[in-house]
This record gives C-alpha cells, structure tokens and sequence, in this order.
C-alpha cells in the first residue's frame, strides 16, 4: 500500500458453505459506491490474496476518479490454496457464500467479473445481490465487458501514439501485444484492422495456433518485452515491470489494460529516463468499469456508454500533455488528477465515519484470529 491506513473498510470472512477465505476491500466511497471485481485464484497464503485485494481496490479508486466516473475503489477475492481441487460444487458454494457478503454491504460494495470468474459467476452472486454486474443479457446484464476495455485501450493508444509519433494512427508500427486473452486478442484485431503489424505473446502455448492464423506474429512470452517494437500492449499479468526488465524494453511507447503492471511505483521514473512513455493501467484499461457502470449502474444507452469510453483517449492525452509540460511522469500526473477529484468529494462528515470504519492492521489481526479459531468473521 501507498499510504497507512488507506482503506475504508475491509472484511475478511470464512466461507460458510466452502470454508474458503472470502475478502473484501474498500478503498474509498469518497465519489460514491465502491466498484470492482470478483477475483477468484490461487495464493501461496491468504495473507497474499489480502495484499491482492488492497493494492487492486486502490488501484479502482483511482481508475475511476481519473475516468471521471462518480464510484470507489473496492475488490472482491475469494483466496484458493495452491492444491484446492476447485469441483463445480466448490465453486459454486464460494460463489453463494461471497454473494451472502456482498448483499451484505447493501450497494455500498459492486462487483463484475475478474482473474478466475466470468459472466455465468455473476449469475450465482446476484441470487443474493442486484450489484453484481456482467452477466449474460439473457440475465439482465451486460456480458463479457472485454469489447469494451479492448475500446478504451485503442482509444488510449491512438493518444499515446499521437503525443510520441506525432500521428494517431497505428499504420506501419509494429505492436507487440503481451497476452492473447479477451482483452489482448481484441486489441490486436483492432491494431490489424488499422494497419499495424501485430506480434503476439502469451504464456498459454495452445493460442499460438490461433494467433498465426489470424496473421500475426508470435514471440515466446521470455522474449516479449525484449522483441523490437514501436508500442508494447501488457494485456496479460501485473507486475511486468521493474529495473531488470524495464531494461529490456525497446517500445517507446506502453499502453495496455493488464492491472498493476509496475513492481512498485519507482518504475515509472525509471521509465521516464529512459524516454518510454508510460500509459498508467488504470487510466488505459478503464474502459470495461466506465461501460459496465454507465450501463447497469448509471442507465447509459449502449451508444452513449461506448462514447463514455471512447473518451478515454482524451483523458490520456491531456495526461501525457500535462506531464509533458510540468515535468512529472504520467503516472504522478493522473494521480494528481485523481486526488483533486477525491479531496473536492471529501466532507466533514467523512472525516467522522472513518473513526466506526476498520482499518487494515484490525482487519489482519482479525483473520489471524480467524485463522486460529477456524469461526466466521461477521463484519462490523
């Protein structure tokens, strides 16, 4: 975490149903409800699937106050040991028994899909909660938000290429995207359709296949970030990025969806001197939570929605403008962005509710007890 204390409220509860640590993080409801995925993966310890939680919650803070939307920061991980046998049965149970904590929050806390859950999820958890959105339309949600990402994503490219090239198009550059996923495979289509000559990457080796067929090229995932380039797409894992291989990089320009990318904010000005312009990932893979929200949360028409996302590549080039011009990387100037937006939404009345609310030493201290005393936490 960035500051101490930073989180609003976070529970931590054992599944009744599945016996598997189920967390909640809420960073901040200063611009109104917390939204933020459902992730459900594996961990070497809890504790790493609470540290999970933490740093995305903060992270949709900011994704969010940058995107211009009126929500919070928040995140959902239901925590698998490294050897749980994850049966239909199982699955469903921590399903049922993360949806019973939601309701809990009343609205306060909204979730989609994430690492590990997809749309069919979300229609386990909204047999306890209308707040769970993506579902598939034939239940009343909005479905798979990676079309949507994948436009925002494009959008933030074209601005990027706009301030490093001079030009927004993508013709002739050479594009490597990492991760041939949802997101990835869709971005990629997009820069093809354009006229990029696009290289893909992913560490599951069966989408090769798929990823030469389209007429792409393929680099092995050890050799991705390394591989000549004129822009590189993260669209895989976080945490890409540090001094070792951010040494590595020839793209001078990085811009894609994949959450976390930088092992510690420090990267971003190691980036900078050395002349890589950097895309914060929040502001560039927001396009599925400013559509999912406009739509389900907000009543957006799908048209409007899809202009809500479409001005993402506005909010990225005033972004790369302002760093440009004030000398602070682009990471430093969203989050100063981000933070006037949450300081003008903060009040008094804010300042006294945080003194009811836990913070994240209570909250460890409180699964420590959990985990000796194997009993349910109930959130205060």
């Amino acid at each position: 975490m960035s500051r101490a204390f930073a989180h609003e409220e976070v529970v931590v509860r054992r599944g009744r149903r599945s016996g598997l640590p189920l967390i909640v993080a809420v960073h901040s409801r200063a611009l109104g409800p917390a939204a933020g995925g459902c992730r459900m993966r594996r961990y070497d310890t809890w504790q790493d699937g609470l540290t999970d939680a933490l740093r995305l919650s903060e992270a949709m803070t900011y994704k969010s106050a940058v995107a211009g939307l009126d929500f919070g920061g928040g995140k959902s991980v239901i925590a698998l040991d490294r050897d749980t046998d994850v049966t239909p049965e199982l699955r469903e149970a921590a399903l049922e028994d993360l949806g019973e904590l939601i309701a809990s929050f009343d609205g306060s806390y909204r979730t989609g899909p994430d690492i590990g859950t997809g749309p069919e999820d979300m229609v386990v958890l909204r047999r306890f909660s209308p707040y769970a959105y993506c579902a598939p339309e034939e239940h009343g949600g909005t479905g798979d938000s990676g079309g949507p990402t994948a436009t925002g994503v494009l959008a933030a490219l074209r601005a990027g290429a706009r301030h490093v090239f001079g030009d927004a198009s993508c013709t002739g550059k050479v594009v490597v995207v990492s991760g041939f996923g949802s997101v990835g495979s869709r971005v990629a289509a997009g820069l093809a359709a354009e006229g990029a000559h696009v290289v893909v990457s992913d560490v599951d080796h069966s989408r090769k296949e798929a990823a030469l067929a389209s007429g792409y090229g393929w680099v092995e995932p050890g050799r991705a970030l390394s591989a000549p380039a004129d822009i590189l797409v993260p669209a895989a894992v976080g945490g890409v990025f540090d001094a070792e291989s951010v040494d590595r990089l020839t793209a001078p320009l990085v811009v894609g969806p994949a959450n976390n990318q930088l092992a510690d904010e420090s990267i971003a000005d190691t980036l900078a001197e050395r002349g890589i312009v950097w895309v914060p990932d929040y502001v560039a893979g927001a396009g599925g939570v400013a559509y999912t929200l406009s739509r389900e949360s907000e009543g957006y028409s799908h048209e409007a929605a899809l202009e809500r996302v479409e001005g993402i590549g506005d909010t990225v080039g005033h972004l790369l403008g302002l760093a440009r011009t004030t000398g602070v990387t682009p990471l430093r100037a969203a989050r100063q962005l981000a933070d006037r937006r949450l300081t003008a939404a903060a009040s008094p009345a804010e300042a006294v509710a945080e003194a009811a609310i836990r913070t994240e030493t209570e909250a460890r201290a409180a699964v420590g007890a959990e985990a000796a005393t194997a009993r349910p936490l109930s959130r205060s």
